[in-house]
């Protein structure tokens, strides 16, 4: 059982703007009209973090990315650091393989959310204490009245060394792998019968988060592997590249040129959705 109080990264922490930029959003299409969410389409991403920045990721309010030979740094010194970068486009079912270190210490979280405008959400995260396993994760519609979606996998050293993540997400099967191998699948007979599965155009957000913070609540610092000790910053994560194939409403890698999705009503439903 998840401990979690919230999703994937961090509204546990509110009294943070920087942590809870991690799991915003600006308007949810199920209670309002929203501007279409733009989509990467048939444009392949492949973002090599230690050659720099890309293009297609933008640094959220107080992340100034640094880049190295282990690519992007997302460094936490102090309680209310929450270092995140997040794509302005968007896919519609479609692929994900990250390469990337995770942070070490008590309470110290690192993340790979995707996430839609209507809060469905998939997740990889890994806690800085447990050097023996990535977690997975997902929600729907931001329902988070029970946290009994997530699954641990065993990784050898996550927070000493690089390993492959990735989410292959289509209409019948959402597949979360590590170094290429299957560790769990979702299919939507598995989430109500469909009613809770990620369904919906997300964009991919990585980020590092305080979780073991004073202004934790108890259960998420129990999760998280207790409060973080700060005598033992810095915290680092490397997110060393990262590949992305929209699907555009296939469930396989579509040559369609594809702009933007619309939701057609507010049902929240892939059926609804429009691609233009």
């Amino acid at each position: 059982m998840f401990f979690k109080p919230i999703s994937a990264a961090a509204v546990a922490l509110a009294a943070s703007g920087l942590v809870a930029a991690q799991t915003s959003i600006k308007c949810n299409p199920l209670y309002m009209t929203c501007p279409a969410d733009p989509a990467f389409g048939s444009e392949g991403v492949n973002c090599d973090f230690t050659k720099g920045a890309c293009s297609a990721f933008q640094a959220l309010e107080g992340t100034t990315p640094e880049y190295n030979g282990n690519g992007a740094v997302f460094e936490i010194q102090r309680e209310f650091e929450a270092p995140t970068m997040a794509t302005a486009k968007y896919i519609f079912f479609g692929r994900i393989d990250i390469v990337l270190q995770a942070a070490p210490g008590r309470g110290i979280v690192t993340s790979v959310v995707l996430q839609s405008d209507d809060l469905d959400e998939i997740d990889w995260e890994w806690v800085g204490s447990d050097n023996a396993q990535a977690q997975s994760n997902y929600f729907s519609k931001g329902n988070t009245s029970t946290y009994d979606r997530g699954a641990y996998h065993p990784v050898g050293n996550p927070t000493g060394s690089f390993h492959t993540y990735t989410i292959e997400w289509t209409s019948k099967v959402v597949n979360w792998m590590i170094d290429g191998n299957s560790v769990r699948t979702l299919t939507p007979e598995q989430a109500n019968g469909g009613a809770t599965y990620p369904q919906t155009p997300m964009q991919i957000k990585l980020g590092t988060w305080v979780a073991g913070g004073t202004a934790s609540a108890p259960g998420t610092a129990q999760w998280a592997g207790g409060y973080t000790d700060f005598t033992a910053a810095p915290f680092i994560a490397y997110y060393k590249s990262i590949s992305i194939v929209d699907y555009a409403s296939s469930d396989a890698p579509s040559s369609s040129g594809v702009d933007e999705y619309v939701y057609g009503d507010r049902s929240g439903s892939s059926q609804s959705i429009q691609s233009h």
